[in-house]
């Protein structure tokens, strides 16, 4: 999908942190690899609270405009004082507004292709 390149992530990413939420600077945008495509990406982050391992990318399907976070596994238990659980919902529902605001820019930029 077009909306998949290095380029139109950081823009989008970009216009996201333009939009003021506290925790946006924890995003950055990475190489995904997908074999012959090799300028697609993905959205991770560094979360301050917990050190879990996680990307944002668009839906597998062919013309899914829908995006979501994957977490990976941890080895070790992460427990977190009253503190940096707060700090996380902080971190979580940033990325809650991410998927939603992406959402809403990968089916206006397939709107504006009539696909």
């Amino acid at each position: 999908m077009p909306f998949r390149t290095m380029t139109t992530l950081q823009s989008w990413v970009d216009d996201f942190r333009a939009l003021g939420y506290n925790d946006a600077d924890i995003l950055r945008v990475i190489p995904q690899d997908v074999g012959e495509d090799a300028d697609a990406g993905l959205i991770a982050a560094r979360l301050r609270s917990v050190s879990t391992t996680f990307y944002v990318a668009p839906g597998a399907a062919e013309g899914s405009t829908e995006w979501s976070v994957t977490f990976e596994p941890r080895e070790d238990a992460a427990p977190l004082p009253a503190g940096r659980v707060m700090a996380l919902s902080g971190e979580l529902a940033t990325l809650a507004a991410l998927c939603s605001f992406l959402q809403a820019r990968s089916e206006a930029f397939l709107a504006a292709r009539g696909t």
